[in-house]
């Protein structure tokens, strides 16, 4: 077992689009009769979906599909949880000084955080930390167990393709 790092920096507006940021449903939708707009909006809007969830950076709505994502999209590889910790603690000392709310910038709110993600991640579990920064700028972390993952132990390691 082993665990992969995951940062994403981002327009608010992006990360809303819980569209992209849900794995598609295994079956399009049934072929739009001519004429109708609907139908066909929504066979196009599946399409994309389709398109673009398997490569976007922004991320998934689960942890666990950070691993259908390029192996480009890793940050960072640990077998150690504790390692995964100290990449963590790295990313949130330097967003930081962005948080639009000052009290998420608490150095001990960071550990508290950090120490949590380590015993989770011990544990077999993902890490998925996010923060509002100044602007209209979201900040995603993630800490996801990987070979297998105990949610989606389906999902083979990015790594390995």
């Amino acid at each position: 077992m082993h665990h992969h790092g995951y940062s994403w920096t981002g327009e608010k507006r992006a990360f809303d689009d819980e569209a992209v940021r849900r794995p598609p449903y295994p079956d399009p939708p049934p072929p739009a009769a001519p004429g109708d707009a609907v139908a066909q909006r929504l066979l196009e809007r599946y399409r994309e979906v389709v398109a673009e969830f398997a490569v976007t950076g922004v991320p998934p709505m689960e942890s666990a599909y950070w691993l259908v994502k390029p192996a480009a999209l890793v940050r960072g590889t640990w077998e150690e949880p504790k390692e995964a910790g100290a990449w963590l603690a790295e990313r949130l000392a330097e967003a930081a000084p962005r948080f639009a709310v000052r009290t998420e910038s608490d150095p001990g709110r960071a550990e508290r955080l950090v120490r949590d993600a380590v015993e989770r991640l011990g544990r077999g579990g993902d890490v998925s930390l996010g923060h509002y920064l100044r602007g209209p700028l979201f900040h995603s972390l993630a800490l996801v167990t990987c070979s297998p993952n105990r949610v989606r132990p389906e999902l083979g390691c990015p790594l390995d393709r």
